[in-house]
């Protein structure tokens, strides 16, 4: 009974859920892709395309605000093999700078191939390349935040 109970206790840690929207960000050097999820986190869905610039973390702090987001979950971009660089350097400074204005944690959650995912998404839709440019980085902030929801239900930690 006691290995069963321990076996049960450790399965709810895993199950748990911290329930609450969360934003997901593919900040590129044009345009940065937003995502939302619902409370559940069983679905993440596009939002927004925001133009690079200096009023970017200013819009993202007002999507926080509308959608009630507990957290912002921002694609983190390393080398294939899981190596930090210049890119990931400057995301840390992004970070920083949206920690200081959003008001919610920011989270950095790995985005190696997000962007792949997110072409070949949107190709197999059947949506033309020359149409790509409006959408495909909120597609690659969509994958970045189901890959946090996905990790989170799956280990019970963010």
């Amino acid at each position: 009974m006691e290995g069963s109970e321990r076996a049960g206790a450790s399965q709810a840690a895993v199950t748990a859920w911290r329930r609450g929207v969360r934003l997901g960000v593919d900040w590129g050097q044009a345009r940065i892709g937003v995502a939302a999820c619902d409370a559940d986190g069983v679905l993440a869905y596009p939002v927004e395309t925001i133009p690079q610039g200096p009023q970017a973390p200013e819009r993202l702090a007002v999507l926080a605000a509308e959608y009630g987001a507990i957290e912002v979950v921002l694609g983190w971009p390393t080398s294939l093999r899981g190596e930090s660089g210049p890119a990931a350097e400057a995301m840390w400074k992004v970070a920083g700078r949206l920690d200081r204005v959003i008001g919610v944690p920011i989270r950095l959650v790995d985005e190696r191939l997000t962007t792949v995912t997110a072409a070949r998404r949107l190709s197999g839709a059947g949506r033309r390349r020359r149409d790509w440019s409006s959408v495909i980085d909120q597609v690659a902030a969509v994958e970045i935040l189901q890959q946090a929801l996905d990790t989170e239900r799956r280990t019970g930690h963010p």
